[in-house]
Order: structure tokens, then C-alpha cells, then sequence
């Protein structure tokens, strides 16, 4: 395995880590997954040059679009819950807490 799978790779668990370990606030969370998802680009776009290949190389645009997308969803609902229960502690979020 090359140096550059394993940093991709690293990069991917680094993300997953600070999501399983780190869950204060939702902003945190947001942010490891947008690590995950920029390493998946990143990892994407390594392996469409690979190929050299005109049809692979509108895969990274289509996962960077996506990304841009999952991360304006997240900061509005981060923003339409710190609004309703005034902060953003993973812990207030849990609807069945009596």
C-alpha cells in the first residue's frame, strides 16, 4: 500500500474517531463528517487520475456538490436547534428524555 492510501485512509478514520469519541456539540460532529467527506474527495479524485479516463472525472464534482450540500443542511439544522433548545449539546437533542 502507497503512502498516499494510507493517508487517505488515516485522513477517513481521523474522521470517524472525533465523531465516535468527541460528541459534545453538534458542530464537532459536523465538522469530522465534512473531514470524511472532503478525504472521500480527495481519495476520489486520486483515483479518477489513475485512470485517466474522461467518464471518472465527473464523479468528484458530483461527491463535492453533494458535500457542499450536506454541509448547508447540517449548519441549518444546527442553527433551528440551537434556536429551539438553546444550545448545540448532542446530549439536549435526544426527544424521548423525560
Amino acid at each position: 500500500m502507497s503512502p498516499t492510501y494510507i493517508t487517505f485512509f488515516m485522513t477517513f478514520l481521523l474522521g470517524i474517531m472525533g465523531l465516535a469519541f468527541h460528541r459534545i456539540h453538534l458542530l464537532s460532529a459536523l465538522l469530522c463528517l465534512e473531514g470524511m467527506m472532503l478525504a472521500l474527495f480527495i481519495a476520489l479524485s486520486f483515483w479518477s487520475t489513475q485512470f485517466e479516463m474522461l467518464s471518472y472525472f465527473s464523479l468528484p464534482m458530483f461527491m463535492l456538490t453533494f458535500s457542499a450540500c450536506e454541509a448547508s443542511m447540517g449548519l441549518a439544522l444546527m442553527v433551528a436547534t440551537t434556536r429551539t433548545h438553546g444550545s448545540d449539546h448532542l446530549k439536549n437533542l435526544n426527544l424521548l428524555q423525560c
